[in-house]
């Protein structure tokens, strides 16, 4: 049996507290944007954890009381088309924000269908402002690229389809 979690120290120091309030932001912004209900994450010595509770049921125009009362749809992210046979799935290794390029000006890693090296940098994954470079762990063609320039991204979300065969 694991022991029970005890809550990280508050963080000290000047600052302090502007650097929760910032990583709570943040946090929410992904919470919201994702449509969670729920997301912890604990970063340079700060823990935050952040719940949305769901909307309380409205009832419908003209409608007699609980029983005709709808939710509002929460958006999810989109994933595009089941993996097809033959192409392998690049995911996402963590929660961030999916960048094709180095910086707004540069070109792109990669477009649809160039030819990739194993471990040749196909995007950059942000995440609590630093740059990840995620890279191809197989040679082939990009066949395609299901995610777009600044998009959020979950940990396990495809990202790229490359077919090996190419």
């Amino acid at each position: 049996m694991a022991a029970p979690r005890r809550p990280s120290p508050a963080p000290d120091g000047p600052g302090a507290d502007e650097r929760v309030v910032e990583l709570a932001r943040r946090v929410g912004g992904v919470l919201a944007e994702l449509g969670l209900s729920e997301i912890e994450v604990e970063a340079a010595g700060l823990r935050v954890r952040v719940l949305r509770t769901p909307p309380a049921p409205t009832p419908a125009a003209g409608g007699a009381g609980p029983a005709s009362a709808e939710l509002e749809a929460v958006p999810r992210p989109v994933v595009s088309d089941a993996a097809t046979p033959g192409l392998v799935t690049i995911e996402a290794p963590m929660v961030g924000t999916f960048y094709r390029a180095s910086s707004p000006t540069a070109d792109p890693y990669v477009q649809e269908g160039d030819a990739v090296k194993e471990g040749q940098v196909l995007c950059i994954i942000e995440a609590m402002k630093l740059m990840n470079e995620i890279e191809s762990k197989i040679g082939g063609r990009v066949a395609r690229i299901l995610v777009e320039n600044g998009q959020a991204v979950e940990y396990g979300q495809p990202l790229f389809l490359i077919d090996p065969r190419s």
